[in-house]
């Protein structure tokens, strides 16, 4: 099997990203970006500078650090907002991905009679099972019954036909964490909406991925991390969306904290909060400092490059390296399980390792080939070429590596 690394190189002349804002893994093809995005170059210096303001105005920097400290979070509101298709009054970054599911799940899980169930996919992410089963127990309902579990699109579509009067909540993921599927997220919420239901996203594999339009759409709510595509850093600040419908909701339960209550009032030291008719109504700390600047300037490349643009390399990207494992994989145990239309996947492709060594196949590509790519036990291997910093080159390695790691049968 011969691939043309010299048409690898003419593409990347061609169409070449932003690979020089990246700190890139020496003498590696990156491909797990779906797991911890890289650290942009701009980050340290940009971090520093927050922390220099620390050591030389102390508690003043609150109000006269270069970048102020207590209305710091709202620096990223616009730019979040922009990322998923938001209005900045629907958008926050705060806590970590599950926590704000909980969060979320608090106003809009209300179980009421019959109308209890929480539909899942059947692979959805393991923490988000666990949120949900637990929110299910919290209200006193049993989780292996509550929580209802489909594998397909037409399978959900199917359920809330049929059975939608039982269902209370629809969390689903926009991309599938395992198969890289990219949902069809607004006809599923218009289904859900339609049978009487709240409908939430998980965005942790697709916020930076694919392009999001969460208003236009009607979602009622959604969380995202900001690790993955979105290159905060391990465990950084996630992302929340709630519908402006909702904003002006009075009745709805929300947990409370220093943070929840309007900014104009918040140094009034009132014993009870009062909420703006935003989705910052629902932040309850103050926020990290430094751990929002990371997230900050990442969300400033994406402002800057914009996620069309990222989604047309990334479409360009993903079909060459579909095309050169369509090569590898005959006559080997590997089949590409991501759908092939593009409207039916973000920048991951999956591919099945026939006997289960995934996690071995994974680490021979690291140390034998310099390719990093993900396993998720026991049969799958996640490669994505990310469209801010991967190249084609690099997908040329990894269909490289591939074939001499895994041999024909």
């Amino acid at each position: 099997m011969t691939f043309d690394e010299y048409d690898a190189r003419r593409r990347d002349e061609a169409d070449p990203g932003h690979r020089d804002l990246f700190h890139i893994p020496p003498g590696t093809a990156y491909f797990a970006g779906n797991s911890l995005g890289l650290q942009p170059k701009a980050t340290v210096p940009e971090l520093l500078a927050d922390l220099g303001d620390w050591a030389r105005l102390g508690v003043e920097g609150h109000l006269e650090a270069g970048r102020p400290w207590l209305p710091y979070h709202e620096l990223l509101t616009e730019r979040a907002a922009r990322l998923v298709g938001a209005l900045p009054s629907e958008a926050v970054v705060m806590n970590s991905l599950t926590v704000n599911l909980h969060l979320l799940m608090v106003s809009f899980y209300r179980p009421a009679g019959a109308r209890d169930q929480i539909l899942i996919e059947d692979t959805a992410f393991p923490s988000d099972s666990y949120a949900v089963r637990s929110q299910a127990r919290f209200h006193g309902l049993d989780p292996d019954t509550t929580v209802v579990r489909l594998t397909r699109t037409e399978d959900m579509l199917a359920y809330l036909r049929e059975h939608g009067e039982r269902v209370a909540l629809v969390l689903l993921g926009g991309v599938n964490y395992l198969t890289g599927e990219l949902m069809d997220i607004p006809t599923v919420t218009r289904a859900g909406q339609a049978a009487g239901a709240v409908v939430g996203w998980d965005l942790a594999h697709a916020a930076g991925n694919v392009p999001l339009r969460l208003h236009d759409w009607g979602v009622d709510f959604a969380a995202w991390c900001s690790y993955k595509y979105l290159n905060g850093g391990p465990g950084a600040l996630a992302g929340a969306f709630v519908h402006e419908r909702h904003l002006a909701d009075g009745a709805l339960p929300r947990f409370e904290g220093w943070w929840s209550t309007d900014p104009a009032t918040r140094f009034e030291m009132a014993p009870v909060a009062r909420p703006p008719a935003t989705v910052d109504a629902w932040q309850v700390s103050n926020p990290p400092i430094f751990a929002m600047g990371p997230v900050r300037t990442s969300l400033e490349i994406f402002d800057r490059v914009g996620m069309d643009a990222l989604r047309a390399r990334s479409l360009r990207l993903t079909g060459y390296l579909r095309e050169l494992l369509d090569e590898v994989t005959p006559g080997r145990p590997l089949e590409v399980v991501t759908p092939r239309e593009p409207e039916r996947h973000g920048c991951q492709l999956s591919v099945r390792i026939g006997d289960g060594a995934a996690g071995d196949i994974s680490r021979r590509l690291r140390h034998e080939h310099g390719v990093i790519a993900d396993a998720r036990e026991p049969d799958i291997v996640r490669f994505a070429p990310v469209p801010l910093y991967s190249t084609y080159h690099d997908c040329w390695r990894a269909a490289r590596a591939l074939a001499a790691t895994v041999k024909e049968v």
